[in-house]
């Protein structure tokens, strides 16, 4: 059924002010507190700065199992305040712990709680259990025999302890097990059953608020060392207040630049996609907010993943549309049967990414999980704009008179170009590309003792405290302060933190030797009069510690075994699955290849650019995979071969052009940013590159030799 002009100009005001609301939302808020505001969006300690909190064990020569069991604890309890929160090793008997997004030191000292000693004991005051013995605690709400909701505490217990604990309480039904917490009872709880599960339930709470207190101190009194607090600082971002204004000015030159292309290629619906993105902008900025994501450096690359894909989603359609067109269709049937067509691609290519980032969501930690929460989050936005707010506006456009064939354009008639005639060669140079990297890993092996260029995120390094005589500025430290460290460091791998209402301030570099620390004491007091006997240095573990690393490489494996499974049950064929997943491997392994040869940094950002590079190849992949799925049933007569060619010479152009905004956005971000940022976006821009590269030379070739020498049988 056709839409009213009425109709059409009342859904087109409609999203305007949708539009509009939602950018005045994100620039000024609402209210006196301006709710809402884009400002209000917590940022992570590379923009913003937060709390840092410095513990130290009450046993003096802790073991360094010991210690590094406690920091991989304290990183699971303080993620429950950001998934970008940092916990690494100072010394060999200190913690530290970095919380982006908050400013009150106090408060989360209250919240957290101070990590002590805790055991359940009988009423005798045998100990029955040790805080060690305590896998988990938290608060939970359950029905008690009356059918009431009660809000109660659950413990789940380790499997070294689960047996003997269910031994005890089989024989002591009716007796208190007091839980004691640095000498004082927190609880009192009576054994009414025996507790046969490992988990264990503490009734009598009178609120929820008391439940996740008790709960909290069980957490923190589980640790196997008992910490004292030293210290605790709020401190500035790493990255400056130029590195996020230049940012933010380079997203919003990108997203102008692939707004006016979209337009120009695509003349009116690609205005209609230059409305909705501007929507999907808005929502993204009020999503963040409402559901309190921190943002950093890697969310950003979830976000601009995202923008990308939003704008493929587009490209698919304006395509097909273009295409019906050229086919001889009228442009209210080719609009409608190129959304329609579109669907497949556009569903499969964000599901398949969308699987990815659960997986990543759930098992992931730390930089990980703040990207796949990003991710998810612009690809249910994208579709949303995409798939329904396009979709309105450009019918709108056409119920208010807009139905010339001209303002919707045509399809160039294009020769299909033989893709697999040159697959050999496309083949030698990627495997050429491939071994290159892994000879440039053996060469860095050899000349570094790395094969990469491991940053202090991955190797630990030194902490340097540092008091100066005023009050530098951020970008003061930035433009002065740090060309002087790497002057005697030789890595530009610096991170800087200022101490805020203080003249401190933190510098982490790689490990220093003892005469380059003393040469950094010797410059800071020629450069800048520093008191030297003031200035304090530590050594300091990486903060993706080894079990974290573990876990972003568990994640990844299953997220593509995931991804695997979906496009084998979605095209009903293992081979398309297989060759999408080597694809996978190929784009990685160049841009692995890359990091190896420039030397580029390798860390938080790098897992982050792995995982974009990942979600953008398998998006791409997926689209032409889906156009072979479809020729095959409407070019019965063709061969395999002319198949393959035809399929992707037909979606060459959304690959080109998908590329070209996409690579446009990053290619801004690294233009206008600071050495970090840049640091950050140029391996994107290779992998974005790649990428587009195996999607159209890779993919379809690999499919068609897995096709033609692994013959599906009868």
């Amino acid at each position: 059924m056709q839409m009213k002009k009425s109709r059409g100009i009342a859904i087109l005001l409609v999203i305007l002010l949708a539009t509009g609301f939602l950018g005045y939302l994100s620039a000024f808020g609402i209210g006196s507190d301006q709710w809402g505001s884009a400002r209000d969006i917590k940022l992570g300690l590379d923009l913003a700065g937060g709390v840092s909190i410095t513990y130290e064990t009450t046993e003096a020569n802790p073991s360094a199992e010991d210690m590094s069991d406690t920091v991989f604890k304290l990183q699971k309890r303080v993620e429950a305040y950001s998934t970008e929160a940092q916990v690494y090793q100072e010394g060999t008997n200190r913690i530290n712990i970095e919380i982006p997004g908050v400013t009150d030191a106090n408060e989360i000292l209250e919240d957290l709680g101070k990590p002590g000693s805790l055991t359940i004991e009988s009423e005798d005051g045998e100990v029955v259990l040790q805080g060690t013995d305590i896998k988990d605690a938290q608060p939970a709400t359950q029905q008690d025999e009356m059918g009431n909701n009660e809000t109660v505490v659950v413990l789940t217990l380790t499997e070294e302890a689960k047996d003997s604990f269910a031994e005890y309480t089989a024989s002591h039904i009716g007796d208190n097990l007091p839980i004691i917490y640095d000498g004082n009872v927190i609880s009192n709880p009576t054994v009414q059953s025996a507790i046969t599960g490992g988990e264990a339930t503490i009734t009598g709470m009178s609120s929820y608020e008391e439940a996740q207190e008790l709960a909290s101190i069980i957490r923190i009194g589980g640790l196997k060392l008992e910490l004292q607090e030293i210290r605790s600082n709020v401190v500035g971002a790493q990255l400056g207040e130029e590195a996020i204004q230049t940012s933010l000015l380079a997203a919003a030159i990108g997203f102008a630049i692939v707004c006016i292309f979209m337009c120009f290629v695509y003349r009116l619906p690609g205005f209609a996609s230059s409305i909705a993105l501007c929507l999907y902008v808005g929502v993204i900025l009020g999503l963040l907010n409402a559901f309190q994501i921190t943002l950093t450096l890697p969310g950003i690359a979830g976000i601009i993943l995202s923008i990308g894909m939003a704008v493929d989603a587009n490209v698919i359609i304006f395509s097909r549309i273009r295409e019906e067109i050229t086919a001889g269709k009228t442009v209210r049937s080719a609009i409608k049967v190129g959304f329609e067509k579109a669907l497949s691609a556009i569903v499969d290519g964000n599901i398949t990414t969308l699987i990815a980032a659960a997986v990543l969501s759930i098992m992931g930690t730390g930089s990980v999980k703040g990207f796949a929460h990003t991710l998810a989050l612009g690809i249910v936005v994208s579709m949303f704009t995409a798939l329904v707010i396009t979709k309105y506006l450009v019918n709108a456009f056409y119920a208010m008179g807009f139905q010339s064939e001209k303002l919707y354009g045509r399809n160039k008639e294009h020769k299909t170009i033989n893709f697999l005639g040159k697959k050999n060669l496309c083949f030698i140079l990627s495997i050429v590309l491939i071994v290159g990297g892994f000879v440039f890993l053996g060469v860095n092996k050899a000349n570094t003792g790395n094969v990469l260029n491991f940053s202090l995120e991955f190797m630990g390094g030194t902490s340097t405290n540092v008091t100066f005589n005023e009050d530098l500025t951020i970008q003061e430290i930035d433009e002065k302060v740090k060309p002087v460290i790497e002057s005697i460091t030789n890595d530009a791998a610096i991170q800087t933190q200022k101490v805020t209402d203080t003249n401190q301030v933190i510098i982490k570099t790689r490990t220093l030797s003892l005469d380059e620390r003393e040469a950094l004491n010797a410059a800071l007091e020629e450069n800048f009069g520093v008191d030297t006997s003031l200035i304090t240095a530590e050594t300091i573990s990486s903060t993706i510690s080894s079990e974290m690393q573990r876990d972003a490489i568990i994640s990844v494996i299953i997220a593509t075994i995931c991804m695997l499974i979906y496009i084998w049950f979605r095209f009903k064929d293992i081979r398309f699955a297989g060759s999408a997943v080597l694809a996978l491997l190929h784009d990685v392994l160049i841009v692995l290849a890359f990091y190896a040869v420039a030397k580029i940094s390798v860390g938080n950002t790098f897992i982050a650019c792995m995982l974009t590079i990942v979600g953008y190849s398998i998006n791409a992949t997926i689209v032409i995979f889906d156009r072979i799925r479809e020729n095959m049933t409407e070019m019965r007569k063709a061969d395999l071969e002319e198949i393959v060619n035809t399929s992707i010479t037909q979606t060459l152009t959304r690959s080109i052009y998908t590329s070209f905004t996409t690579f446009i956005m990053v290619a801004v971000l690294y233009i206008l940013g600071v050495s970090s940022i840049r640091e950050f976006a140029l391996p994107l821009m290779v992998g974005i590159v790649c990428g587009a590269y195996s999607s159209v030379c890779i993919t379809g070739a690999l499919w068609w030799v897995m096709k033609k020498k692994i013959v599906k049988k009868a």
